[in-house]
This record gives C-alpha cells, structure tokens and sequence, in this order.
C-alpha cells in the first residue's frame, strides 16, 4: 500500500463520519480532499461508489422516518440535471471545473455558518428546481447536497425525517450518477481498486459516528466541518 492509499482512507473516514453525524456531507467533504491528490474524474466515481455504500448503510438505519414521497419531486428534477453535470465534468478544463466547485464550497460553508434560512417553500415546483440543480452538481462534482439541504431546511421536518429523507435521495441520485459515469468510461479498474481500500474506512466511519452520536453536539461538528471547506474551496478556487 503506498502514501495515496491511506489518503484515500483517512478522507473516506472523515466523510462516513461527517454523514453519519449530521445526515450528509460525505460527498462535500470527500470532493474538497481527494482532489487534492487524485485527477477529478478518479475522484468523482469513487466519492460516487462510497456515497452509495454510506447511503444503504444509513438508510437502514433511519428507515422508519422514510418518506419518499416527500422527496419525490426533487428525486425526479435531479434526473434532468444529472447528464448535463457529467457532461459538463467531461468537456470543461479541469483547473475551471475545480475552481467552481472551490466556490460552492466556499458559498455553501458560509451559508451555513451563518445559519441563513430560506422560507417555507411550499409550491411543488420548488422541489424540481432544487432537484434540477442538486443533479448537475451531482453528476459534475458529486456534491448534490447543498441544494437538497436548503430544500430540506425549508420544509421543517424533524430531525430523524430530514436525515432519513435526504438519506433517500442521496441512494437514489448516487445510483443514478455511479450508472452515469459508468456508461462514460469513467469507472475504471483503478476506481474500484481505491473503492475497496475505501470500504473498511467507509464501515469504520459510520460505526464510530453511531457511537458518537450521542456524546458530540452535531451543531457543533458541522460547524467545525463547515470552517474546513470553507479553508479547502478557497484552496481550490486560489490554486
């Protein structure tokens, strides 16, 4: 195993328990580092795979607070918006795709760490519009969250709901962006090799955020969280 491997793990590791803490932020977390050291369309399939493996794992454990249909709208705009992202990682230079997503990053962190809020959004059209957006970022950066969460935060869903409701469009987008990627020759036999070093840090990862769960104010984390993208989409927007 060389240096790049454990990268690998300790960033795989730091995303499981950032999703399993606070419902979502593997993909966000995981893009801001691997990158760092991998080429973004290596990155982007293997944050995929272990988005989904995260995915299944917590929907199973938040599967009595489901409720599809409450995501069902978003889940059917992501399907728009998925191909026009993965065509978009394939035919825009990467130092600009890389860039962009520092300023997601960037912009995401700072609304949440400011604790801004949109209104309750009740009209059925906003679900599309929010998913239309969450499927390109998905299907160029895998950081469909940012858009779903705002979503979420506007509909006022318990705790153990607004995890479980995300975790359910999380599965179903990561799905559809993995079977994407597939088709465009970009999960390769080195994709699946990091994937199965990823595995056990994926696994280790949620068993310790369950644990911690109790102990660690999620606030808290996601705030420390929110402060270490807001440093790396800087990085990348000034690399």
């Amino acid at each position: 195993m060389d240096t790049l491997h454990y990268y690998i793990f300790g960033v795989v590791l730091l995303a499981a328990l950032t999703q399993t803490l606070s419902g979502f932020g593997s993909s966000l977390v995981a893009m801001a580092l691997l990158p760092i050291w991998l080429e973004l369309r290596q990155a982007v399939p293997l944050v995929a795979l272990v988005s989904l493996t995260l995915e299944i794992i917590l929907l199973i454990y938040y599967r009595d607070a489901i409720n599809l249909r409450a995501m069902r709208r978003v889940i059917f705009g992501s399907l728009f918006g998925i191909p026009l992202g993965i065509l978009f990682l394939r035919n825009v230079d990467a130092a600009i795709v890389l860039r962009l997503l520092g300023f997601i990053l960037l912009g995401y962190a700072a609304y949440a760490l400011l604790r801004l809020r949109v209104p309750n959004l009740t009209k059925p059209l906003w679900g599309w519009v929010f998913g239309f957006v969450a499927g390109i970022l998905g299907g160029a950066y895998n950081t469909s969250g940012p858009p779903v969460v705002i979503y979420g935060q506007s509909q006022n869903w318990p705790p153990n709901a607004f995890k479980a409701n995300l975790q359910s469009f999380f599965l179903v987008n990561s799905a559809i962006v993995l079977s994407g990627h597939g088709l465009s020759g970009n999960v390769t036999a080195q994709t699946l090799n990091y994937f199965l070093f990823a595995l056990p840090a994926a696994a280790l990862g949620v068993f310790v955020g369950l644990k911690l769960n109790r102990y660690i104010d999620p606030l808290r984390f996601r705030q420390i969280v929110q402060l270490l993208l807001m440093v790396l989409g800087a990085r990348l927007i000034l690399a």
